[in-house]
């Protein structure tokens, strides 16, 4: 099992690349089976999540074709089998996008039950509803959830949460649907749209995405495209939040700063220095960091992706600060981890009192999911001494190249898979 072990204190400075967002690839690409044309797109993030995706998608026949490391080629004319039950799709949670993706170019489709980070319950209750309001018969039997349609017809469809998920999985399955379909109450993250462009770059027509509310005139057919994914606001924002942590001085290349408002919102506050460019984003982290609170929100809001980073660097600010969870009930699981390292932080039901520390001190600690083992990275990077991270499978799900990124910003850390490597590194460095 790899770790990453790490030795802190050391400010990040330079430069770094953004790649393409993961939760917008993830749903363009499964939207790339529902016309039989090729579909190149590029600027697609080389994480585990979008390779087991692309293994679903080949294993119900598609040809998936990895023409460079960052652009994929999908032709979906030779799908054979509407069942998708691929051995690893379970373990990632955007395996309900190929279930709108089928639903509406073949009027039927059948998808293992999804499943990814342990943060909380997810429920498919908006998306179900959805499909039925287009006319589906949906079911839910032995670990599957199908849906079938003689036809599907557009609808008004109010969602009773605001669900980036059920709102994309609407879109996919809407464009090829008769009529108009209205989705009300529609999430309004910069991926939402770029499955909106993607689509209608295939010929769907789709209008509003974006706002609160989502017009689709249902088209016969999609054709063939180029695409490239936006950038990762969320990879951004964990590089962000890295140079504030170890007081370094970073410019996050390759974004759209209108995207990062909200954590650079909250980074101003806590006393960073941060520059905006047309497509980057400068952070010169200070000392001492001031403390501030933070509510989860949909987007615009804070994203609750970003919420365990927000924490980690919270964690070294003067005073005390409050970290509001509004979207998942599961995610300060991290918590504990963090007080290994000497943090001062107490949950009390959905809200974080974090008390601020001056250093952190390197420990063991293990990724718990995604976000929060980029949390504990960040922690890694500012403590003093070495910190182990295990279980950085989590990471890899959804940070392309970290380690390396880190490593060119200055960063004393490596990727090992052994107890031997984490001694060999740690002589290394003594």
């Amino acid at each position: 099992m790899e770790q990453y072990v790490i030795k802190g204190g050391t400010p990040l400075k330079g430069d770094v690349e953004i790649g393409g967002a993961k939760n917008a690839a993830l749903a363009i690409l499964a939207a790339a089976v529902m016309t039989d044309d090729s579909v190149i797109i590029r600027n697609v993030p080389d994480v585990r999540d979008v390779n087991v995706l692309l293994g679903a998608i080949e294993d119900i026949g598609a040809h998936v074709e990895r023409i460079e490391r960052n652009v994929v080629m999908i032709n979906g004319s030779t799908i054979s089998g509407l069942s998708v039950d691929y051995e690893y799709i379970k373990k990632i949670r955007a395996s309900y996008y190929l279930l709108g993706a089928l639903l509406g170019k073949y009027r039927r489709a059948e998808v293992a039950l999804p499943g990814g980070c342990d943060i909380g319950t997810r429920p498919i209750d908006l998306h179900i509803k959805g499909f039925k309001a287009l006319g589906a018969d949906v079911d839910i039997s032995y670990g599957l959830i199908s849906a079938q349609a003689e036809k599907l017809e557009g609808a008004h469809i109010y969602l009773d949460k605001v669900s980036v998920g059920a709102t994309i999985n609407i879109l996919m399955a809407a464009s090829l649907s008769e009529g108009k379909t209205i989705i009300d109450n529609a999430a309004r993250e910069p991926h939402v749209v770029d499955v909106a462009n993607f689509l209608n770059s295939m010929g769907a027509d789709i209008r509003g995405a974006g706002t609160e509310s989502i017009r689709i005139n249902g088209v016969k057919k999609l054709h063939g495209t180029e695409y490239s994914v936006i950038p990762d606001q969320i990879e951004a924002g964990t590089f962000m939040f890295a140079a504030a942590a170890t007081h370094g001085d970073v410019t996050v290349r390759n974004v759209i700063p209108k995207h990062l408002e909200a954590t650079t919102a909250k980074l101003l506050e806590a006393g960073c220095q941060v520059v905006e460019f047309d497509d980057a984003v400068r952070v010169i982290g200070t000392a001492p960091l001031h403390s501030t609170s933070v509510t989860t929100l949909p987007y615009p809001g804070f994203p609750t992706d970003m919420q365990p980073q927000m924490t980690a660097v919270l964690g070294l600010a003067s005073g005390v600060s409050t970290v509001t969870e509004s979207i998942w009930e599961n995610r300060f699981k991290y918590v504990d981890e963090l007080a290994r390292m000497g943090a001062n932080i107490r949950v009390e039901s959905n809200v974080a009192i974090v008390t601020g520390v001056d250093h952190y001190t390197g420990a063991r600690v293990q990724a718990p999911d995604l976000r929060a083992g980029a949390a504990l990275v960040i922690a890694g990077l500012a403590a003093d001494g070495i910190t182990v991270v295990d279980d950085i499978y989590y990471i890899q799900r959804g940070y392309e190249a970290f380690s390396e990124k880190l490593q060119r910003l200055g960063a004393t850390m490596e990727k090992v898979d052994s107890e031997r490597e984490i001694q060999k590194f740690i002589l290394k460095v003594s």
